[in-house]
């Protein structure tokens, strides 16, 4: 299929209308109102994650971003990138001032290796930055279900709040990606972490990739869980990710390429007001290498699949 051209987000209208929704929430009425503004507005919150350029360094990268008409950038350390080991060479100041040449923003730090138990240092120097997201994985045990994945979820959750405490201190949200082989893999597993969450401090970083890939059961688990989303990736499986193949079927991934329609997924989250991060995102094989040969191409995909994704919430209907 071929795409239409970039629309470019009207960023001063989105802003009146974060504006009107904050300035009415006291009436019931009126935020009612203040939602379907939301839900009418012409694309989602776009994230870019560096990851999708391996170990390209971040000035060659950000203008990119601009070109893509994104200013929000996730930052992913090695091997899926180098992107935050750049951070650390280069230093806070030096690093804030490249993302202010290209009026880009760190708004969100993946850190898998880290975990959900070990981000105390990652969410204080997200403070310094002016970083409100950090996504990582749940960790294990893996392969639970039933009762006993509900108890483990419970525990896992009251072992989270002291790290909650900080991530409030921090203002930072940590965001738990639903990721195979760990606690976090199944439906039921996201519907009870909802459950169980002590704090909004906690989210989902909601990963259609690692679900079955059906629009009714996907676009259904949204809606049951939207409040907990901190991060929407535009990702579907495609023909996977974990074995060398052509790149015309690995970006199979890509929204818009593959065999998954987006369409009842969007509007599931158009229809909640979702405001928060939409990432167009797959994974390269072998990991560290940008997902084209070219950074032209990257650019390209990107632009494409970003253009499915606000054409679709564009022709989506709330009703």
């Amino acid at each position: 299929m071929t795409p239409s051209p970039i629309k470019r987000r009207a960023a001063l209208e989105q802003l009146g209308l974060a504006i009107a929704a904050a300035s009415l929430a006291s009436n019931p009425v009126e935020t009612l109102q203040a939602k379907e503004m939301f839900s009418q507005q012409s694309a989602p919150r776009h994230l870019l994650s560096s990851s999708l350029f391996g170990y390209s360094n971040l000035s060659d990268i950000l203008p990119i971003a601009k070109r893509l008409g994104i200013q929000a950038i996730d930052i992913w350390p090695k091997v899926h990138g180098n992107q935050r080991e750049q951070l650390t060479e280069m230093g806070e100041a030096k690093f804030a001032e490249l993302l202010a040449s290209h009026e880009c923003k760190l708004e969100c730090l993946t850190q898998y290796p880290l975990g959900p138990f070990g981000l105390g240092e990652e969410m204080r120097l997200a403070k310094r930055l002016g970083c409100g997201t950090i996504v990582t994985g749940s960790g294990g045990p893996k392969g639970l279900t039933g009762e006993e994945l509900k108890q483990s979820l419970r525990q896992w959750a009251e072992k989270m709040k002291p790290h909650l405490e900080l991530a409030q201190q921090c203002d930072v949200t940590i965001a738990i990606e639903n990721h195979a082989n760990s606690l976090l893999d199944s439906p039921d597993s996201i519907r009870w972490f909802q459950d169980f969450r002590p704090s909004e401090r906690l989210a989902i970083a909601f990963a259609p990739y690692h679900l079955p890939q059906d629009e009714a059961m996907l676009s259904a688990l949204i809606g049951d869980v939207l409040p907990s989303i901190e991060v929407f990736y535009a990702w579907q499986h495609g023909k996977g990710c974990m074995q060398a193949q052509p790149k015309e079927d690995e970006q199979l991934q890509l929204p818009g390429r593959g065999n998954l329609d987006f369409t009842p997924l969007l509007a599931q989250l158009k229809k909640g007001a979702y405001r928060r991060w939409t990432e167009v995102f797959m994974h390269p094989f072998p990991r560290g290498v940008p997902i084209a040969e070219r950074l032209d191409q990257v650019t390209e995909l990107l632009a494409a699949s970003k253009a499915y994704v606000d054409q679709t919430w564009n022709s989506t209907s709330t009703n």
